[in-house]
């Protein structure tokens, strides 16, 4: 096994950076508004229409082909193609939304008032702020919901450490951001 990788011949490891490269250079191609042909087109309008992400179409398309394509050739053949595919779609998309990717913030403190002052202060951020109830209490809560940069997080958590070291705080990725100043889809 060894001579084989290091003779180049290991087709996990070409299928991969095959993937890598093509997604990449994919993704640039849709981050600059362009497109490669095949596809692409496709890829954009069911993104506008229903959000399904560039890479993601991609990959269902050619799936399909490779089904048909694993009775004709080899199941081993059709496997690393797989791998290549979904390589490709995966850097695609974060190439295309990945790097730009928000962040969505759910922070509950009995500080909330000093927290969002911070954060309208610091950050220049809006947020919104949700009435909740404890689940286990049935005491009244606000929930402050922020929406970010990936480069904000840190400061959002500094910001929520300092004022207030017992806050919960709940950071989850967003798939897509529409709106002033935090949207992060290219606008085809």
């Amino acid at each position: 096994m060894g001579e084989r990788y290091h003779s180049g011949q290991d087709p996990i490891l070409a299928a991969m950076l095959a993937g890598i490269i093509g997604g990449a250079g994919g993704g640039i191609i849709f981050r600059s508004l362009g497109s490669s042909g095949g596809l692409d087109i496709l890829s954009v309008m069911l993104l506008q229409r229903f959000s399904i992400r560039l890479g993601t179409t991609s990959l269902g398309f050619n799936l399909v082909v490779l089904m048909g394509a694993a009775a004709i050739y080899s199941l081993e053949k059709a496997l690393y193609a797989l791998i290549y595919i979904y390589v490709y779609a995966y850097v695609t998309n974060v190439v295309v939304s990945g790097l730009s990717q928000r962040k969505a913030a759910f922070i509950i403190s009995s500080r909330w008032q000093e927290i969002s002052r911070e954060i309208f202060d610091r950050l220049n951020r809006g947020l919104t702020i949700i009435e909740g109830r404890g689940g286990y209490t049935g005491q009244k809560e606000d929930i402050l919901y922020v929406v970010l940069t990936f480069r904000e997080l840190p400061r959002l958590k500094q910001i929520v450490r300092q004022v207030d070291p017992k806050a919960f705080m709940v950071v989850t990725d967003t798939l897509e951001v529409m709106g002033h100043r935090i949207g992060n889809q290219p606008h085809w």
